[in-house]
């Protein structure tokens, strides 16, 4: 990596802005392995499993926009302590006092989605401290934390194995308030003077179409992501009698191709253009996932198709916000605020409608072709809009 880029900004912070996002994410991802011991423990049925882990989807979706506002009042590192106190507190809250319904659960999701929302504090934190030619480098390093999922699925359906599922709530705040402390001490906000945003802004971004097509878009990566990662568990478990710790280590390998694959995929964008990259996305995710709701080869043959699709939804993730900087080069941070909702409600619909399919139909195969002809979709508009694109943006269109 270029010397100057480590000279241009405030390593310490770009530091504890990946950390922070790490263990935010795991967190927001916690009731998604531990799904099949809750719903045991707690007698949810397939539809109340599902809804149970796309809450903090929603919540988490919901609330980016709101951290965004309070982070442009406050400051992003108050707005980033303050996130963590609320997370830390309902963590012990659940553990010391229980979770003894479906409505608690619920009420928990609510919290933990403001763990979901640090994508609103981590990433400008630490790109504000980086001039444009490194701001890309600087929001890919901080937002690889997205990777915090593996941590969840690999670790939590074991201990919640060997302590019970309620005292992994207690064991996640361990981690947590030590980046707490370090994140104190060593974030800093960014010199200068930063425009704040207001709702009124938002509501103005939602009467350009264009807006609209990237919320679509993004809808489908990363609600592709974060809906499988919470889903796939109780999938593995139903379709194949996966036990939770084994499930757990599926996901796993899932969700650590699709969090890898994602600075990737803005480093392959940038190289055969955005509309091109997210286009093969498109058409690998459909293929892929529509195979899948086949349940061809058994349970290996369902582990790689979805390690493949995860990949290419990672790579979907990068490509979006490859294109968005140039088409919304001066409203990037309220785009981002949008975009990122999207993707959220996203999740929240392919997490809580799967569950809610397989328990309709006793199979998640309709799900899955639900999701594939979605994906078919999105290549049928981008490839609408391409030509419109191509025309009207004041690029280099090389890179679209």
């Amino acid at each position: 990596m270029d010397r100057n880029f480590w000279r241009s900004g405030h390593t310490p912070t770009l530091f504890c802005s990946f950390i922070y996002f790490d263990l935010s994410f795991m967190v927001w991802y916690l009731l998604g392995p531990m799904q099949v011991q809750i719903a045991q423990s707690l007698g949810l049925s397939t539809q109340a499993r599902g809804l149970m882990v796309a809450t903090p989807i929603l919540a988490g979706a919901i609330l980016r926009v709101f951290m965004g506002l309070l982070a442009d009042r406050v400051g992003t590192k108050r707005a980033g302590l303050l996130g963590q106190f609320v997370v830390i507190a309902a963590l012990i809250a659940a553990w010391q006092f229980g979770v003894h319904s479906f409505a608690q659960v619920l009420l928990l999701g609510v919290f933990l989605g403001v763990a979901g929302a640090s994508f609103a504090v981590a990433l400008p934190l630490a790109s504000r401290w980086y001039p444009p030619q490194h701001q890309g480098t600087a929001m890919g390093i901080a937002g690889a934390g997205n990777s915090g999922t593996v941590l969840a699925a690999l670790f939590a359906p074991m201990l919640a194995v060997a302590l019970g599922w309620q005292n992994v709530f207690g064991i996640a705040c361990i981690p947590l308030l030590l980046v707490l402390v370090i994140f104190a001490r060593f974030a800093k906000d960014a010199p200068g003077v930063f425009k704040q945003k207001r709702l009124a802004d938002y509501a103005r971004m939602l009467a350009d179409r264009d807006a609209w097509w990237f919320m679509f878009f993004y809808a489908l990566t990363f609600g592709g992501f974060s809906g499988f990662a919470s889903a796939l568990p109780g999938y593995f478990h139903d379709q194949f009698a996966f036990d939770p710790k084994t499930a757990g280590w599926a996901t796993a390998a899932c969700v650590f191709a699709g969090s890898v694959m994602r600075p990737l995929g803005g480093v392959l964008a940038d190289r055969v253009g955005g509309t091109k990259s997210l286009l093969g996305v498109f058409a690998a995710s459909a293929l892929l996932i529509g195979v899948a709701g086949f349940h061809i080869g058994g349970p290996i043959g369902a582990l790689v198709l979805f390690i493949l699709a995860m990949l290419c939804l990672g790579a979907g993730n990068g490509a979006v916000f490859q294109l968005v900087p140039q088409r919304f080069g001066n409203e990037i941070s309220i785009m981002t605020g949008l975009i990122g909702m999207a993707g959220g409600m996203g999740g929240f619909a392919l997490a809580a409608s799967l569950g809610a399919i397989k328990q309709a139909t006793g199979d998640y195969t309709l799900g899955l072709w639900l999701f594939a002809l979605l994906a078919a979709l999105g290549w049928v508009s981008l490839r609408s809009v391409k030509e419109r694109w191509r025309n009207n943006w004041s690029v280099a269109m090389a890179r679209v």
